[in-house]
C-alpha cells in the first residue's frame, strides 16, 4: 500500500526576519515532525511506500501532478494551508475530486470547525455548553458593539485561526478601551471577523479523540495549568505561553496528564467531547478544548480536527502526550490514525 504524506513545512527564516517572530506559520510543521510521521508510516505493516508531498499553496499544479503520477492508495493529511477560511479544507476537497481517500475529517467539518462562530452555533443547537459569544465583522460594527452593555472579562479571538494564533495576553479584555483595541487588531492585522467570548474563570483541559462512530475513544485528559506562567499572565494558553515562554530549551510546566480531577468531572468532560465530536462529524482523530465556568461546569471552547503532533516530548504537544499516557508510542499513534481511516474508507477491516 502506498501512502502519501501531505503537509506544509515551515519556511526557514532568518532570526532577523519579522516573519520569524510572528505567528504566520505557527500551524505549519517543522522537519522533525514530518520526518517522524514519515518514519512511523514506513513501519506500518501494510505500507510499502511513503510519498512526501509539501502542499505549499503556490504549488497546486505540482501537487496534482505528483498525486496523479504516484497514485497513492491513501493520504495521511496534515495540511493546514494559509490565509483563507477554507485553507484546511482545500486539499481534502482536491482529494475528494481525485477520488483519493485520506485520514481525518472531510472539507465540510474542516471548514466549520475553523469558523469558531459556526462551530459554537452548532454546539449550542445541540445543547452542548459553549461560552456566550458575539461576532464583530467590520470596523463599522465596532462602535455599535462598544455601545452595548458588556460583562467583563471577555476574550477576543480571530474567527478563523488555530494554534493560539491571534490569541495573546492582551486578548483578555477588562475595559471598553481594551475591547476596542483588540477588535481593531483582529480586523486589521488578521483581516477577519473577531469573535468575542465570555471569559470563563475555571480550569482548562484538552481531550484527544481517536476513532469513528460508536468506537470513538477519549485519551487521558490533559490539564493546561497556569501557575508556572509569569505572574502577570492572563491564565490562558496564549501565543506567548505556547510558542514563546514554553521553549524546549527552557520548558515551562504547563500541562498535567492525566489531569488530577474527580472521576465524575472526567466522565462529564469525556461525554461532552464525544458529543461534540459526533455532531461536528469528525473523523479518525481530533483534539477538543474545554474550560470550566465559575460553577465548575465544562464548556467546549474549540474543536480541532487536525491536531498538532510534535514528536519531541519537550515541546509539549497535547495529543502525543495523552497518547503516551494511554500507552501508545508516537509510532502507534500514527498507525492508529491511519488504521481508523483505512477501516472507515473500507480499505481494510478491523
Amino acid at each position: 500500500m502506498k501512502v502519501a504524506l501531505l503537509y506544509n513545512q515551515k519556511p526557514e527564516l532568518p532570526l532577523t526576519s519579522p516573519r520569524y517572530a510572528s505567528d504566520e506559520f505557527a500551524e505549519w510543521d517543522n522537519p522533525e515532525t514530518i520526518d517522524a510521521v514519515a518514519a512511523a508510516l514506513r513501519e506500518h505493516a501494510l505500507v510499502s511506500e511513503v510519498i512526501l508531498i509539501d502542499c505549499h499553496p503556490a504549488r497546486i499544479l505540482t501537487i496534482v501532478e505528483t498525486l496523479q503520477r504516484t497514485k497513492p492508495d491513501i493520504c495521511f493529511n496534515m495540511v493546514e494551508g494559509i490565509g483563507l477560511p477554507s485553507r484546511e479544507a482545500q486539499i481534502p476537497a482536491l482529494l475528494d475530486l481525485m477520488g483519493i481517500p485520506y485520514t481525518g475529517s472531510d472539507p465540510t467539518t474542516l471548514c466549520i470547525t475553523l469558523d469558531k462562530a459556526r462551530t459554537k452555533e452548532i454546539l449550542a443547537y445541540h445543547g452542548i455548553p459553549t461560552p456566550a459569544f458575539s461576532l464583530v465583522s467590520s470596523q463599522k460594527e465596532v462602535e455599535a458593539f462598544l455601545q452595548c452593555t458588556h460583562t467583563y472579562p471577555m476574550i477576543v479571538k480571530p474567527l478563523h485561526e488555530g494554534s493560539s494564533k491571534g490569541i495573546f495576553e492582551r486578548s483578555v479584555v477588562t475595559t471598553a478601551d481594551e475591547l476596542s483595541q483588540q477588535l481593531l487588531e483582529v480586523l486589521t492585522v488578521y483581516k477577519q471577523p473577531a469573535l468575542v467570548e465570555a471569559f470563563l474563570a475555571g480550569r482548562e483541559f484538552t481531550v484527544g479523540m481517536l476513532g469513528n462512530g460508536d468506537s470513538v475513544e477519549t485519551l487521558p485528559i490533559v490539564e493546561i495549568t497556569f501557575e508556572h506562567l509569569p505572574e502577570h499572565s492572563r491564565k490562558i494558553y496564549s501565543y506567548e505561553a505556547k510558542w514563546l515562554w514554553d521553549d524546549p530549551c527552557h520548558p515551562v510546566e504547563v500541562f498535567r496528564c492525566p489531569a488530577p480531577i474527580e472521576s465524575a468531572l472526567a466522565h462529564e468532560i469525556n461525554a461532552l467531547c464525544k458529543q461534540a465530536y459526533h455532531v461536528l462529524r469528525c473523523h479518525d482523530w481530533a483534539r477538543i478544548d474545554v474550560r470550566l465556568d465559575a460553577n465548575q461546569k465544562p464548556h467546549i471552547i474549540e474543536v480541532n480536527p487536525l491536531p498538532g503532533i510534535l514528536p519531541n516530548p519537550d515541546e509539549h504537544s497535547c495529543l502525543p502526550m495523552a497518547s503516551r499516557q494511554a500507552g501508545l508510542s508516537y509510532t502507534q499513534l500514527i498507525h492508529r490514525v491511519l488504521d481508523e481511516a483505512l477501516i472507515r474508507c473500507a480499505l481494510t477491516q478491523r
